[in-house]
């Protein structure tokens, strides 16, 4: 009997609604999966340290896994008017985050490189200090002035104001005025060594369990409330209205070009390895 495939993702919605199916064994013919929920910051070091079979990681980790991982071409997170915010406790402009303290949820996230990308053109001498903070705690910190500022990803988009915070400027924005692409977030990737029949039973069968998601949104409702972490259902639905779009069901041509957009803006900039030639080919 062939052994289930291990994998790590989020317990976000976007992440529990797209493979609520297929976890639960409800896309037929799928390869059997045996889940464990984990934060990103952790599953982009899972990756690295290639422990899992499959992993949601962030885009910015890829130029380092990519040689024992491939990116599979659905399942994760690309989109428009979705991307990171940079927070502050008043009402600030670009330029006065030069020399400033910032609070961000992992350095090997996309968030981070597009925010490095935003500041080098935006922030005169660049920002100072940056401190990593697990994402939960990022906007109690620059309410209460642990940080000058804060990056958040996901549902901190519709609850920032909850916490008296300033939206200082969005990278999602920034990236799509400056390059008219999506904003590449979150990545599948599952280990070569699987082989390429499985690699492509695996992507087919992610796919499937998108489209199911799609067709029975209410199927999916216990197990994205399950594990929302308290969120309101309604901010859950927008999260998942948000990260879940036709780039989750296949990245096409404008999703990779997005991908190798950003990475190659990285690397120019000394923040990331050089991508290989055929480094996010499939199979």
């Amino acid at each position: 009997m062939t052994r289930p495939l291990n994998i790590a993702y989020s317990p976000c919605p976007n992440d529990t609604f797209v493979f609520d199916a297929l976890a639960h064994g409800r896309v037929p013919d799928a390869p059997e999966l045996a889940v464990t929920f984990a934060d990103i910051d952790v599953t982009n070091g899972m990756a690295e340290r290639g422990e899992f079979d499959v992993l949601k990681v962030s885009y910015a980790v890829l130029p380092w896994v990519l040689q024992e991982y491939a990116l599979l071409p659905c399942g994760g997170a690309l989109g428009r008017g979705c991307g990171p915010l940079v927070l502050t406790r008043r009402q600030s402009a670009a330029a006065d985050l030069a020399g400033k303290t910032v609070a961000v949820p992992s350095e090997r996230s996309t968030a981070y490189l597009l925010f490095r990308l935003w500041a080098a053109a935006e922030v005169p001498g660049g920002v100072g200090e940056i401190v990593v903070l697990p994402f939960h705690e990022i906007m109690p910190a620059v309410r209460d002035g642990k940080v000058d500022a804060g990056l958040v990803i996901h549902e901190a988009r519709f609850t920032y104001q909850n916490y008296g915070l300033f939206c200082l400027a969005d990278m999602g924005e920034h990236w799509e005025l400056t390059t008219g692409l999506p904003i590449p977030l979150g990545a599948i990737i599952a280990k070569r060594s699987l082989g390429a029949p499985t690699l492509r039973a695996l992507a087919a069968a992610i796919r499937s369990s998108v489209l199911m998601a799609w067709d029975d949104p209410e199927a999916s409702r216990p197990y994205v409330l399950e594990h929302a972490q308290e969120m309101d259902p309604k901010v859950a639905d927008q999260h998942i209205g948000l990260y879940v779009n036709e780039f989750t069901a296949d990245l096409g041509e404008d999703g990779y070009a997005a991908v190798r957009g950003l990475l190659t803006r990285a690397a120019a900039e000394g923040l990331v390895p050089p991508l290989g030639r055929d480094a996010l080919s499939f199979v």
